[in-house]
């Protein structure tokens, strides 16, 4: 017995290819379960019309040899259970997704299946601080330069700053103690991103502590780094920004500062004129991600969970 396969119909033979793209644009932006209760449909069919969808978009656009590639990680549950995600940063698109940790051989995976062809086309891969990244990226892609992400490094400044704080916080006491409590996040925000109470409590921080005042101002001025077109010009940045932590008593900037040190040639990558990318689409990939795992309240299905990166930042069709 056979029956005729007809192009409009989708893989449910009880709905068209139409109706399915149209379920699949709904679930770009509301949930599953919203989805299945506007439409009074069954939960499992919604999701399996939504990957349908998000397979149709993957074809449409297929993964060219990328230039410039972003590696991160993802957490899809406590218990440091991560899978790493590859992005193609000139094309701003994630373009795999899988490993079964943040080790070596998972990275291994994703430049087995990109290909030794288009492999050679990777120029720079962008990447946070991480071994087992920078070996296994090494090892296949030799001519590929290694670029540190800007905000994985700050993010090593941020927690010495808060570092310095928790140590204010238990030197002190009474009074001065007390401008210090719970101004953690007042301190590692953007000061344009504070609110007129916030702008005012870190002004009162700042004037009641010498020390978290020369910490936060140093902080602050890191971010000039990644401001400098050769490499020459940010070195004596660097340079100069690590003889002002003298008879500072700062000892978590002394070790960011020799960190830094141990990683310079990746950092220092980016003040190369054909360096200069975009470094932040790979943090607002990252946000991308915890709104999906967060409107889902957690994935179980992984697979549906990959579609879903995949195609977070393709055109909808």
């Amino acid at each position: 017995m056979k029956r005729e396969r007809l192009e409009w119909i989708a893989k449910n033979p009880f709905y068209t290819k139409r109706f399915a793209l149209y379920v699949g644009r709904k679930c770009r932006t509301m949930t599953v379960q919203d989805v299945a209760r506007d439409f009074k449909l069954d939960w499992h069919t919604v999701k399996a019309l939504d990957k349908e969808y998000m397979e149709a978009q993957l074809r449409r656009v297929p993964v060219a040899a990328p230039g410039v590639i972003g590696i991160d990680e993802v957490s899809l549950r406590k218990g440091h259970t991560y899978r790493i995600i590859v992005s193609d940063l000139e094309r701003r698109r994630p373009i795999w997704y899988g490993g079964d940790d943040r080790s070596e051989e998972s990275l291994d995976r994703f430049y087995q299946w990109l290909g030794a062809k288009k492999g050679r086309k990777i120029r720079l891969a962008v990447m946070d601080m991480w071994k087992a990244f920078e070996k296994s990226t090494r090892n296949n892609v030799p001519h590929a330069a290694i670029l540190y992400d800007k905000f994985h490094v700050m993010r090593h400044l941020g927690e010495a700053l808060d570092t310095v704080r928790k140590m204010e916080y238990a030197r002190l006491s009474g009074k001065d103690r007390s401008y210090i409590k719970g101004q953690k996040y007042t301190l590692l925000s953007n000061k344009e991103n504070l609110t007129l109470d916030g702008r005012n409590a870190l002004k009162k921080l700042l004037k009641a502590n010498k020390r978290l005042h020369t910490a936060y101002l140093l902080k602050e001025s890191f971010g000039q780094l990644w401001s400098y077109r050769t490499e020459g010009w940010a070195r004596r940045f660097f340079d100069h920004w690590k003889d002002s932590l003298r008879w500072q008593r700062l000892k978590p900037y002394e070790k960011f500062a020799a960190m830094i040190e141990r990683h310079w040639v990746g950092i220092a990558a980016y003040s190369r004129p054909e360096n200069k990318v975009s470094l932040g689409f790979v943090e607002g990939l990252n946000n991308k991600i915890r709104v999906i795992q967060r409107r889902a309240y957690g994935l179980r299905d992984e697979d549906y969970l990959r579609l879903k990166i995949l195609t977070c930042m393709l055109k909808e069709i």
